[in-house]
């Protein structure tokens, strides 16, 4: 519709985000589940987040880092799972051109900082198990905030910069999106004016903004791979191993489906096989955050236990 004269015709202030209405038969059973990930989500992020804080041999640098991880998803599922519920329990699939460039700008903010903060804790770990003797001078609380901060600064000056392209775009045609939430290209191709500004905004921002910490994210577990590979004692290789999977179960998990979902062809036979790939990173990553870093970290599980034992002296205290 670029080429047409859209200053004649009437501004679409409502989309529909069509999400699952292909399945209505499964509304309720995606409703539940749903509501189940999204409880399990928020609950399990919040316990790290408050294991973390209240145990004092916690507060390290890799620990630090998880906080903001685990706040940081609590946030991104919020942005559009709620909305997703009421869709389904509602029917109404309808939003406001603003409020879904609200929920853009939220969630591709919130999942530009995580590209930082995962591309962050890689460097910790790299630090941690490729320069131990120097890991307490290179790696303090002070550069760790540092980075934290940097992360979440440069998440939002990405999506901020490209919000305010498409802000300026018109809607006037068909509004209809075939996902279950505002992802960037699909509310572009909606626009009836001119959008091949804000299309290589997105493709630049994508590129300075989430290729580097990619790419520093990779290069820093090649480089832990290599040490892992080279320690004689297969117990001291199995232990370190162990903490490291961790980390890059997570990040094959973002950054795999990620890459997958925005390198397949623009086809309509495919757009199902990418929303349900989109899952993956949406919402299966911030539900198993809590899980990998808890049952496969010796120092969480401990505070955890500890936290159990406090609990259960002071519900013995109240009885007596």
């Amino acid at each position: 519709m670029e080429g047409t004269d859209w200053r004649n015709q009437t501004t679409v202030t409502e989309l529909i985000l069509l999400g699952f209405g292909e399945l209505p038969d499964l509304k309720i059973l995606l409703f539940l589940m749903f509501l189940v990930i999204y409880m399990a989500t928020v609950a399990g992020n919040t316990l790290i987040v408050m294991l973390v804080v209240t145990d004092q041999h916690l507060h390290t640098p890799m620990y630090l880092f998880l906080v903001n991880l685990s706040y940081l998803e609590i946030c991104y599922t919020s942005t559009f799972l709620p909305r997703l519920l009421a869709s389904l329990l509602t029917g109404d699939r309808t939003i406001s051109v603003a409020g879904c460039i609200t929920q853009l700008y939220f969630s591709g903010s919130l999942a530009a900082t995580e590209c930082y903060l995962l591309a962050a804790m890689s460097y910790d770990r790299y630090l941690a198990i490729c320069k131990p003797l120097h890991y307490a001078t290179l790696m303090n609380n002070r550069f760790c905030l540092q980075l934290a901060a940097g992360s979440w600064l440069n998440g939002f000056l990405a999506i901020t910069i490209f919000v305010l392209f498409l802000s300026q775009l018109i809607f006037c045609g068909p509004n209809e999106i075939n996902h279950f939430y505002c992802d960037p290209i699909p509310l572009i191709e909606l626009s009836c004016s001119d959008t091949h500004l804000s299309i290589l905004v997105d493709f630049i921002l994508a590129c300075v903004f989430t290729l580097p910490p990619f790419l520093l994210t990779l290069t820093s577990y090649l480089f832990i791979l290599d040490s892992i590979l080279i320690i004689p004692s297969i117990t001291g290789r199995q232990k370190v191993f162990s903490t490291f999977s961790s980390h890059l179960t997570v990040v094959t998990i973002f950054y795999g489906t990620i890459i997958i979902v925005y390198m397949l062809p623009k086809r309509d036979t495919l757009r199902d096989l990418k929303k349900v790939l989109s899952l993956c990173f949406t919402v299966l990553t911030p539900l198993v955050n809590p899980l990998i870093y808890s049952l496969r970290n010796r120092e969480v599980k401990e505070a955890l236990s500890k936290a159990v034992s406090k609990c259960g002296f002071h519900k013995n205290m109240q009885r007596l």
